[in-house]
């Protein structure tokens, strides 16, 4: 009976504490002096994809196939807002668009790091 009392507080959640107390755990500081005594240059070479985004818009499939040349599909930014500075897909920094030697560049105006971005990717 005892056995089936445990499984039970198993299932149910309980007890599982005194299954882990026995892991053995790195204190923080010396995960982070491990961290940091890595040599990451290798990964400094990996190429990624950065993307401007303008804005964007969400219309039905119907409007989209109706739009001919000429038509205005409004987006959801306002002009002299800041674009959206993707890498690989993932929201890094906010900018504006500059020319470089004749070419388009982008001036990085406010650059996220993780916890502000998991913040404003809930808002």
């Amino acid at each position: 009976m005892a056995e089936k009392e445990l499984d039970d507080s198993l299932l149910l959640g309980e007890g599982l504490d005194s299954l882990f107390q026995d892991a053995v755990t790195e204190p923080e500081d010396n995960i982070m002096a491990a961290v940091a005594g890595r040599d990451l240059s290798y990964f400094q070479q990996l190429p990624v994809k950065v993307s401007l985004e303008v804005a964007s818009a969400e219309i039905s499939l119907g409007e989209l196939m109706q739009a001919g040349e000429g038509a205005v599909i409004e987006l959801d930014k306002m002009a002299g807002e800041p674009l959206d500075v993707r890498v690989n897909g993932t929201l890094l920094a906010q900018g504006e668009v500059v020319l470089a030697n004749g070419r388009y560049g982008v001036r990085l105006t406010r650059v996220f790091n993780q916890a502000s971005k998991e913040s404003q990717d809930e808002a």
